[in-house]
């Protein structure tokens, strides 16, 4: 009977090494993320395809998990993102205030698959959906 769930632990990923925590900015949420680098490609991607002029800062990890072990790693994650005061192409992204207003517009939700070949230095987008707002 507990053969499945630990099946289940191992497709999941749930392993321990190289395993490192990532606290959100507001600290209202902290997930353990085995790849932050995979996080920020996914953020990168999301304002690089936003027809917004603003760019969207991480404000909440929601979720991660890696999914598939073998090569390529995959990982899904379930991000909130809020917009910033800066615009897309400025520099100094990272350290970029959230805007002020709370408005449910200057939030978004998102769930990502992403794939890496980490040997490669390889980042791909599986499958991306958004929604306005804080998660429901």
């Amino acid at each position: 009977r507990a053969l499945p769930w630990a099946s289940l632990l191992l497709l999941l990923g749930f392993q321990p090494q190289g395993i490192r925590a990532w606290c959100s900015e507001k600290d209202k949420l902290s997930v353990y993320v085995s790849d932050p680098d995979t996080v920020k490609f996914a953020l990168n991607t999301f304002n690089e395809q936003s027809k917004d002029e603003y760019a969207y800062g991480l404000s909440l990890i929601l979720s991660f998990s890696k999914v598939q072990t073998k090569q390529p790693d995959i990982f899904s994650m379930k991000l909130q993102l809020e917009r910033t005061i800066c615009k897309k192409h400025e520099e100094s992204l990272d350290t970029c205030p959230f805007q002020e207003s709370h408005e449910r517009n200057n939030t978004i939700t998102c769930f990502f698959t992403v794939s890496t070949q980490r040997s490669a230095n390889q980042f791909s987008i599986l499958k991306k959906t958004c929604s306005e707002g804080p998660p429901k």
